[in-house]
This record gives C-alpha cells, structure tokens and sequence, in this order.
C-alpha cells in the first residue's frame, strides 16, 4: 500500500561473443580453419573464453587439450576451438571474418603483439577468384569502350568539318546527311557513356569485395605479420598473380 517505490540498478556487461552458445551435439566441426601457435597455457586461454562468450557453467581450468564448440544463434553455424598443451590453436568456422575476431580479441586478452597464422577458407577463396575473374572482364569492356569512345571522337571531328564545308558552300542536302550522322553517333557516345558508367560502377563493386577479403586476411594475423599480408596482397593484385594471392592468404606469405 506504500506509494514509495524502491529501484535496483544493475549493471550486466554482455560478454563480446554473447550470440554463440555451446554446442548441441549432432553439428559436424566446420571444414574451413585457421591454426596458430601461442607461448600460453591452456588456462588462459579458458580464462578469454569465460569472459568472452555466454556460458551457463564457466569452464574448468585444465592440463590436457581443450576442445569446445558453439553454435551461433544468428546464423546457425558451429564454431570449434581447440588448443593442445604444446600452444597449437586451432579456430574451425567457415565464417573468415569471425575467425578474425576471435583471434584479434584472444591476442589483445593474451597480450600478443605479433602472431603469424596459416587458414583454409576454400569456399571463401573460390568466391573471391570468381570476383577476381569478373574484374578481369570488367577492365577488358573498360579498355575496349575507351577505345571506342576515341574512334567515334575522331570520326566526330571530321564530320562536324564536313557538314560545315558543305554548309558553306550551300550543299545543303551533305550538310542535313552530315548532321544527321552526326546526331547517330552523338547517340551512340551517350549509350556509350551509360555503358562505361555501369561498367565502372560493378568495377567498383568488386574492387570493393576484393579489398574486404585482403582486410579478412589480415584480420587472422597480428602486427607485424598483419601488415606483411596486406602488403604481399595488393602487391599480388598489381602483378595480376592470383596464385601468389591465394598463398598469401593461406599461408601469411609467399
């Protein structure tokens, strides 16, 4: 019956990783991984995982290899982590970009400063080759519109002296038949010119999704062997080797 209300303040950090939670069984270990080496103990690392992700029971310390897996809740997609004694981990998600999360956040949690990695995201990879094929096509349309687009600015010159030679010399019927030319291939440029826009437009695109997965890479390595990555990819991009690329990807170098 009192009209006084008490109020409760509490305050609940969610855990960085809260949408993934342990694992039902029935979900077979994603294909895709990347492995590194760590101068830790398992218990530190059990240590991140308590605080990083949403647990109903926290984690034992342990001695012996750690294997867990979760289940993200927004996408339905396991994720495994292991770690042996000697400090080979091991994170299996098809999902390059979560890879790279937990790694940067387990290196800033464990202090390290520099970490090189070796990953096999093949589905990934294969995506990123088709994009790669696709700027190639789009710099061979690019190349062959610029060319064109000089061809009819050429042609256009000496029409327009044409037209008016004939306009001088009151030929009207070469100057209508000039200016009539003239306005098809002014046409002609303008649907060029919608074309080269589109085309620069998807170019841009794939540029775009190309740079992402050189960030991805990245993203799976710290400080110094990051930087190496995203130098030795766009290096790769330059001299047009897609192969040397995937390597780099894969295995931090060359």
């Amino acid at each position: 019956s009192s009209s006084h209300f008490h109020v409760f303040e509490l305050t609940r950090q969610l855990p960085r990783f809260t949408l993934y939670i342990p694992c039902p069984e029935g979900y077979a270990e994603p294909k895709s991984y990347c492995s590194f080496h760590i101068n830790e103990r398992i218990n530190r690392v059990v240590m991140w995982l308590n605080q990083n992700f949403l647990l109903p029971d926290e984690i034992e310390g342990k001695d012996t290899d750690l294997d867990i897996m979760f289940l993200s809740l927004r996408t339905g997609n396991p994720l495994a982590i292991k770690m042996d004694p000697s400090g080979n981990v091991t994170i299996k998600t098809d999902d390059m970009d979560l890879a790279g999360d937990i790694i940067q956040a387990l290196a800033s949690f464990l202090g390290i400063e520099d970490l090189q990695s070796t990953a096999e995201f093949p589905d990934q990879l294969e995506e990123l080759r088709a994009v790669l094929l696709k700027v190639d096509e789009l710099h061979a349309v690019r190349q062959k519109l610029t060319a064109e687009m000089a061809d009819h600015s050429n042609l256009i010159r000496s029409l327009v002296v044409r037209a008016e030679d004939a306009r001088l010399m009151g030929d009207m019927k070469n100057m209508r038949k000039g200016y009539m030319e003239l306005y098809d291939l002014n046409r002609d440029l303008i649907n060029g010119y919608k074309i080269r826009c589109n085309n620069h437009t998807e170019l841009l695109s794939c540029l775009k999704i190309v740079n992402q997965a050189i960030q991805r890479a990245g993203k799976l390595r710290v400080g110094k062997g990051k930087s190496q990555v995203i130098a030795g990819c766009r290096q790769a991009i330059k001299n047009n080797n897609v192969n040397g690329l995937f390597k780099i990807i894969r295995a931090g170098s060359l």
